[in-house]
């Protein structure tokens, strides 16, 4: 009979290419490396972050670094090259008469008591650097300040106080006079109405569009009025006479948003053909015609320095245009839909853009993303404004009128409009609002053929209507 079998000769389990990369480091090595019979070269940068920051953890920062010989090391002092520097916490500093390198720490060496035992700490200047030319060494060593969320500023919360009936389609635009006493409105109705402020009363109808008036805007300069709609048509008005007194053709299609250049005679323009025109007031011509957009623009806005012309379209992006040259500035694309509404900063150089994704608020000139709003909408925002006091009010189609702080992008308020009896809830769209000229008034222009005006609630106190603001955890300012 054959003996029993030896114990080498028993089949040997198969091991899986995890289990032995895990197996250790060398067996790892042997495994990834392409030169087997190498070993990999030393990483400089790697080595000398970790001899850095043992140098200021071990032994209370008492440690030579390689190539960087102490210097007086008698004296025990050390001083750095420039006037700005940041001495590490828990050391001591004084001056000393030399230089020291702006790329790494000089230790001091310690003095010896003659009992073994070591005393005095090493002082270790660091010369602060920017960020872009920042050494890794020291950046390994800096404190690191973590970002505080700006507090919200208390708002009183908003109410409705009158509505104004009078249209007979959804109302889409509204402007204001520059001295505050009369706001004008434009409709599906294909009419422009003028109402007074103080009474919400009917003061005047025009007509002269055939399709509905989606844009309108109130000369500061002269007394005239500008409006545009489906039509094609951008007509000027003269507020003097009520009639028509030009006409700027140009658009292929219609017209959705117009704005006036708060310093020259400009007007522009912006619609379905994807460009926003560039008009001159007077003699009716184009001047630009400011292409790049693939899809409607549908929100513009103008400032009196660079960039003095703002875009938002329905291909997701933000344009700012030079308008000395009609060409593109930059180009922000960091929303995912269409950008229907852009509200500018009365005071501040930044403005907000709305989106079905998101509210995000950008610094001018430059454009820099500056954060989110703090919650979500979750509808389609049509319309978007802010007063001198930094309450954003933004309106969805599904109705809802919420309040923001303009600082933190806390939402402070968040209402549904009611619609009016005889209407289907799904008429609940807010179309077009805007602030009065003193920030005070509110007024929101919807789909059930009416005009709300709201006001802050006198009696509501930060005590009767608290700040509910937690902050953010996971989402990032940058």
């Amino acid at each position: 009979m054959p003996g029993p079998t030896m114990e080498s000769e028993l089949p040997v389990e198969p091991q899986s290419l995890k289990k032995l990369s895990f197996k250790s480091l060398k067996r790892a090595l042997d495994l990834f490396s392409p030169l087997h019979s190498q070993l990999p070269p030393p990483d400089l940068e790697s080595k000398k972050i970790r001899m850095s920051h043992k140098l200021h953890v071990e032994y209370g920062g008492i440690k030579t670094v390689p190539n960087q010989p102490a210097k007086n090391a008698s004296q025990n002092q050390v001083e750095p090259s420039n006037s700005n520097a940041l001495v590490l916490p828990g050391t001591e500093s004084s001056k000393k008469n030399g230089t020291q390198s702006d790329l790494a720490l000089t230790p001091v060496q310690p003095k010896n008591t003659g009992d073994g035992n070591l005393t005095g700490k090493s002082t270790a200047v660091i010369p602060v650097h920017g960020t872009s030319d920042r050494n890794l060494s020291t950046a390994a060593l800096m404190e690191r300040i973590p970002s505080r969320w700006p507090r919200p500023v208390w708002h009183a919360p908003w109410k409705n106080y009158r509505v104004i009936s009078g249209h007979l389609g959804w109302v889409r635009s509204i402007a204001f006079d520059p001295s505050n006493q009369w706001f004008c409105t434009g409709s599906a109705d294909r009419t422009i109405k003028i109402w007074d402020v103080g009474s919400g009363r009917l003061r005047l109808t025009l007509t002269g569009h055939i399709e509905q008036v989606r844009g309108l805007a109130v000369s500061t300069r002269h007394t005239y009025m500008f409006s545009a709609g489906d039509d094609k048509q951008v007509k000027c008005w003269d507020l003097e006479q009520n009639k028509v007194i030009r006409s700027y053709h140009g658009h292929l299609s219609g017209v959705y948003c117009l704005a006036l250049h708060p310093t020259i005679d400009v007007l522009l323009t912006g619609g379905r053909d994807s460009v926003c025109r560039v008009w001159d007031i007077r003699s009716k011509m184009q001047i630009h015609a400011l292409s790049g957009h693939d899809n409607t623009v549908c929100s513009v806005f103008t400032r009196p320095t660079d960039p003095q012309v703002v875009t938002g379209s329905h291909d997701s992006t933000i344009k700012f245009w030079d308008l000395r040259y009609g060409r593109t500035m930059a180009t922000l694309t960091h929303h995912k839909k269409s950008v229907r509404a852009l509200a500018q900063h009365p005071t501040e150089d930044s403005f907000a853009s709305a989106s079905a994704d998101n509210i995000k608020k950008f610094s001018l000139p430059r454009g820099d993303f500056l954060h989110n709003m703090l919650s979500q909408q979750k509808t389609i925002i049509n319309a978007m404004t802010v007063n001198e006091e930094g309450v954003l009010a933004t309106g969805g189609d599904n109705g809802s009128l919420w309040f923001w702080d303009w600082k933190s992008g806390h939402s402070f308020q968040q209402s549904q409009t009611i619609v009016q009896p005889g209407s289907l809830d799904s008429e609940a769209g807010i179309y077009a609002l805007s602030y009065d000229i003193t920030g005070s008034r509110l007024i929101t222009c919807e789909a059930d053929k009416t005009i709300k005006m709201w006001k802050e609630d006198e009696n509501a106190t930060p005590e009767t209507h608290p700040v509910n603001f937690k902050p953010p955890k996971d989402i990032r300012r940058f």
